[in-house]
């Protein structure tokens, strides 16, 4: 039997709404199911911010040089190689013995929007940014239409499936 690990995932609600309060739970269940089917096994801390368009554009802006909104960005602590985490205590806070693998920014305004735009809901579209950030932060990328991409995408629905949602809600 595999040994229960302890992540901490930090949710900041900046963007207040009914939608917003709701989430939380959602947020940490896919953090945690992604951390699962990748294997990490060492305790971990993850950041997640729920903004707006107008706070992530910013965000964006000042960290990309990217002037316009976005749905999710991922700011990872260290460089992973996808699929092979690989992590020991020297990478552990000294003071809380978890791994701060990094921050994940969502604007709760794109999620509606892109929930609306491709017909499902916002918790199927909320749930598949949060597991796409998240792969971010182990080191997953998808810059060209290949091979990379292609394995993101089948880790996504994987994970998406563990948690039981539809890929098509």
């Amino acid at each position: 039997m595999r040994k229960q690990v302890k992540h901490r995932i930090y949710v900041t609600r900046k963007q207040r709404s009914k939608e917003v309060e709701s989430v939380t739970l959602l947020v940490r269940r896919c953090v945690k199911a992604a951390l699962a089917v990748e294997g990490v096994d060492y305790p971990c801390e993850v950041n997640v911010i729920i903004t707006s368009d107008r706070e992530i554009q910013s965000i964006n802006s000042q960290t990309r040089g990217v002037d316009k909104p976005t749905d999710v960005l991922s700011f990872p602590m260290f460089e992973f190689r996808p699929g092979h985490f690989k992590a020991d205590e020297s990478y552990a806070d000294p003071e809380t013995g978890r791994i701060f693998l990094g921050d994940i920014v969502l604007s709760l305004d794109r999620v509606l929007a892109q929930a609306k735009k491709f017909g499902h809901s916002s918790q199927r579209e909320m749930a598949y940014l949060i597991i796409h950030a998240t792969l971010h932060l182990l080191g997953y990328d998808h810059k060209d239409e290949g091979e990379e991409k292609a394995r993101m995408r089948r880790q996504e629905k994987e994970i998406i499936r563990k948690i039981g949602i539809n890929d098509n809600e």
